[in-house]
């Protein structure tokens, strides 16, 4: 049998800090500890273990492969030792829950459940973007997230769970000199030879990507500045052969149809966005199956997730996540 090996939660938090921080002064000052001290706990920590947790080198510090296996289980056992202090104090915070996406406006769809549905006390936070949303999570910084999910092609996705929530038909908004700007509905591959008019750069973007790659949009186009919704729909009127994409049920900003700006619906096929929940495996907050059941409740009463092959596309992972959940 395997000799019972008792952690320190402080030495754990310490590892974590370090690990995530790769420098220990930050990691020390986000602890309110001493450099010495910090060392003294991972040291101790190591120990403990018997594995040398992370490599020292002139730019900082770095887990090793002992410390990568670690990562994961030490964040889950800090989020565990926060729920167990807080069902002994027999109170439960609210639960925080982190939104990205913003162009396509989440918090419409949020407002619907939490609004309606969820008895639960909800904190509404602003993410960048899932990876940001990822690490916030893992560092117990955050409870939930609601966005967009893709796979991040490292050990977070293992450490996460993710449930599709809403798809969202998306229609194509062009300006008034675009020279489909007149069209009652248009096709994804009519948009060809037009540039595809974007927040961020594309590889940050997975739908838009797929969308562009799925359909042959090419000469994806990012104004300088991401300064919010207006200026960038501004940016869009002014450039002539530029379209973008949103959701159909997204109202424009005031001012928009006034300045010739226009929502054309997409068919064969209908594009369809996907939102999903995202929360830690493991120590997930208690509000958690709540959140999960409030949000089926409202995409059957809205029928969010209707999804039919002949009509419409969605990329390859969501499919699959449909045909998983049955």
């Amino acid at each position: 049998m395997m000799a019972i090996v008792d952690l320190d939660l402080a030495q754990v938090r310490a590892f974590v800090a370090a690990a995530e921080h790769r420098h220990f002064g930050r990691a020390a000052q986000e602890l309110s500890l001493t450099q010495q001290a910090l060392s003294k706990r991972i040291a101790r920590l190591e120990d403990r273990l018997g594995e040398r947790l992370l490599e020292r080198d002139p730019r900082g510090v770095a887990p090793t492969a002992a410390g990568e296996r670690l990562l994961a289980p030490a964040r889950a056992l800090l989020a565990a030792g926060d729920t167990a202090v807080a069902a002994v104090r027999q109170s439960v915070r609210p639960l925080r829950l982190d939104v990205w996406g913003h162009l396509f406006a989440p918090l419409r769809t949020v407002r619907q459940v939490v609004g309606e549905q969820l008895s639960s006390s909800v904190e509404i936070g602003h993410g960048r973007d899932l990876p940001a949303v990822a690490g916030a999570l893992l560092r117990a910084e955050t409870d939930a997230g609601f966005g967009r999910h893709h796979a991040l092609g490292d050990g977070r996705d293992e450490a996460l769970a993710h449930r599709l929530v809403r798809l969202e038909p998306v229609d194509v908004v062009l300006g008034p000199d675009h020279p489909l700007a007149a069209a009652d509905a248009l096709r994804p591959d009519q948009l060809r030879g037009g540039r595809l008019l974007v927040p961020a750069a594309l590889e940050r973007l997975e739908f838009l990507r797929q969308f562009a790659e799925r359909f042959g949009l090419g000469g994806a186009l990012v104004p300088e500045a991401n300064l919010g919704a207006e200026s960038f729909l501004a940016h869009l009127r002014q450039t002539s052969d530029g379209f973008t994409v949103l959701p159909a049920d997204l109202p424009l900003p005031d001012g928009a149809a006034a300045a010739g700006l226009r929502s054309v619906p997409l068919v064969e096929p209908t594009p369809l966005y996907a939102w999903s929940l995202v929360w830690p495996r493991h120590g997930a907050h208690p509000a958690i199956p709540e959140l999960l059941r409030a949000f089926a409740e409202a995409g059957r009463r809205h029928r969010w997730l209707e999804y039919r092959p002949e009509r419409d596309w969605l990329p390859e992972a969501e499919r699959a996540a449909l045909a998983a959940e049955g």
